[in-house]
């Protein structure tokens, strides 16, 4: 239906973390944004005698304009991209258009799908089939809203929705393996056989990248050193030393500035956390000793200070192991509510295969991918392939897969897209403008699976 070289497929793949748009059959994505939008709400701004008339209603929302990377949706008006983002406003509110690895503000993904066509690739929507990932447990709703607003919207020619793990799994070139996708929101360990989703033995995680870096960063404040934003301090150029004055926002609001202070320890994360590959045992003390006598690496912050970072750099990533590990840090106390439902990763894993049929457990101990923007820090493929050897059936050959190239963990999911939509074998799989005229919306339950 699209086969040959005029119209090549576009593949989205929107993260709890950063948003991932480009051309299939390329190697890497075009566009590489987060995926969290500035909001600032209108009322509070210019007119709040007029609050009342104008709420945003359904029909000012849908009729709204785009303005380069502002959108003014209803009363409010949006901003997209790290650029965008990286400038300070007064009361701009940083939010997710996700909950849960699942849509909760679809205005928000329409400013990130609009800004990644328009701003980012520069192309029409219409002239364009489109690939979107989709997270394992997406809902039949969340589908179908997904394409009407493809369908309806930007009126795109045809559309497919494809699981993040069957992506993963054919970027790595298989068909039937075991996918531990550890992104920004949540980590998911999910088993496909014969590129399908085995949905009952899915098991998921609220420890992702996000959850890690606020656990670094408050473990951080424990120890008396703050992470300042940015925008809160200018340097001072005087010749040959490094000098900032603290400059004050009052208007600035706590969302835009946790979001400033997470750019900051995400960085802090990917450069020095990697997880420890000598098991450690939980005891309290001997947790400690384990912890104690560990070198300190030092990290210059945006600011000028240098600080040093010991214990954290192993025990942070650790709590992807063993997330009992959360509570023993000053502030995540609130973890522990839910701590005990959580499970680590190995234990995760082994509970997947366990429930999948005795045939092909064999195949996927062997076959263990790991993908996600978290799953590329180091020694992280070595450390869970250590404790599956000691947690898993002694006939099972363990082995964890991860490409060697940190870019290709992350970008897995995208990369399997991008790979699918570019086969020749795969232009008739395509979900068309027409058969969605045809048959609705609830369509999409038929031709993507």
């Amino acid at each position: 239906m699209y086969g040959g070289d005029e119209v090549s497929a576009i593949v989205i793949d929107l993260g709890s973390h950063t948003c991932k748009a480009g051309y299939a059959g390329e190697d890497s994505p075009k566009a590489v944004f987060p995926s969290v939008v500035g909001s600032i709400d209108q009322m509070e701004v210019d007119e709040p005698a007029n609050a009342d008339k104008n709420s945003g209603s359904v029909e000012s929302k849908n009729n709204s304009k785009s303005l380069d990377s502002e959108k003014i949706k209803g009363r409010r008006k949006l901003y997209v991209g790290s650029q965008a983002l990286g400038y300070r406003r007064d009361n701009m509110e940083v939010l997710s258009p996700l909950k849960d690895g699942i849509v909760a503000d679809w205005d928000l993904v329409d400013s990130i799908w609009d800004h990644a066509f328009r701003e980012c690739l520069l192309i029409d929507p219409k002239e364009h089939p489109m690939l979107l990932a989709e997270p394992s447990s997406n809902t039949q709703q969340q589908r179908e809203r997904t394409a009407e607003l493809m369908f309806e919207k930007y009126k795109v020619p045809a559309l497919f929705l494809a699981k993040n793990a069957v992506l993963t799994s054919f970027a790595s070139g298989r068909a039937t393996s075991l996918v531990v996708d550890s992104g920004g929101g949540s980590t998911t360990v999910a088993p496909v056989h014969d590129g399908y989703v085995l949905q009952k033995a899915v098991a998921s995680s609220p420890i992702g990248g996000e959850f890690l870096t606020d656990c670094l960063m408050k473990s951080l404040e424990s120890k008396g050193i703050m992470i300042k934003p940015r925008y809160s301090f200018k340097r001072k150029n005087r010749p040959g030393e490094f000098q900032t004055v603290d400059v004050d926002f009052p208007n600035t609001t706590e969302s835009y500035k946790l979001y400033s202070q997470r750019v900051i320890a995400s960085d802090i994360k990917e450069c020095v956390c990697e997880p420890q590959i000598l098991h450690m045992m939980s005891f309290g003390h001997v947790l400690k000793s384990a912890y104690s006598n560990i070198p300190m690496t030092p990290y210059e912050l945006p600011d000028g200070q240098t600080i040093e970072i010991g214990a954290d750099r192993f025990k942070v990533p650790d709590i992807l192991f063993n997330p009992s590990l959360a509570q023993t840090i000053p502030g995540m106390e609130n973890f522990a509510e839910i701590a005990p439902s959580v499970r680590g990763l190995p234990q995760m894993v082994i509970e997947s295969i366990n429930k999948c049929d005795v045939d092909i457990r064999r195949e996927l101990f062997s076959s263990i991918l790991l993908a996600g923007g978290t799953a590329s820090m180091q020694q992280l493929k070595e450390r869970l392939e250590k404790d599956l050897l000691e947690e898993s059936p002694q006939a099972a050959r363990v082995k964890v897969l991860a490409s060697g190239n940190a870019t290709e963990r992350r970008f897995s999911v995208w990369i399997g897209g991008s790979i699918l939509a570019s086969l020749g074998s795969f232009q008739q799989m395509w979900f068309s403008k027409s058969e969605y005229e045809e048959h609705g919306a609830s369509y999409i339950q038929r031709k993507c699976p």
